[in-house]
């Protein structure tokens, strides 16, 4: 019989772990406290998780399987982990856009165009970012974009095609 009507027994292929957010190499993992906490949280959840894999004796196969993507993603975090620099915000200038920040921006309007929607968001490290909570990782563009602004200051942004005038209208820090 030709392999091709064969079933081919895919258990033996690698389980495929979702990767963590992305950190550009030769980047430091910047985290606030909070960040750190939420990743230590997370660590204690996948052990969790992992102690009932091995219990759980029902399906050897799924269990593999199973145990192999939680190592996986055990050890991406306890990398991650190990690689976290704490930035308390608290510490930062009160003035100045800095990591941990809460900004906000007001369009500046162009000619005679109605203004636009003030911008706000928080400057966190890559596992903490957010869009629904308004938390963006500090290697997102807007937020590169922004990093040492002072108060008052007019920021280029490019937003897909367009380019948008900003002034930073506010700057924040609170524990992270």
């Amino acid at each position: 019989m030709s392999r091709g009507f064969v079933k081919e027994d895919d258990s033996q292929a690698p389980p495929i772990i979702p990767p963590r957010a992305a950190l550009p190499p030769n980047t430091p993992n910047y985290v606030t406290p909070r960040g750190l906490e939420q990743l230590r949280e997370e660590l204690t959840a996948l052990e969790a998780t992992r102690s009932q894999a091995e219990a759980d004796r029902a399906n050897d196969t799924d269990r593999t399987r199973q145990l192999g993507v939680l190592n996986g993603q055990l050890s991406q975090l306890t990398a991650r982990i190990a690689s976290a620099r704490v930035v308390d915000p608290r510490q930062q200038p009160a003035n100045e856009v800095r990591f941990g920040a809460t900004v906000a921006l007001r369009p500046v309007p162009v000619g005679g165009a109605k203004p636009a929607a003030e911008r706000r968001f928080t400057i966190v490290g890559v596992d903490e970012a957010s869009v629904a909570e308004g938390k963006v990782a500090f290697v997102a563009p807007i937020a590169r974009a922004v990093l040492g602004a002072k108060l008052g200051q007019q920021v280029k942004l490019r937003l897909g095609p367009k380019e948008e005038i900003v002034e930073v209208a506010g700057i924040s820090y609170d524990a992270g």
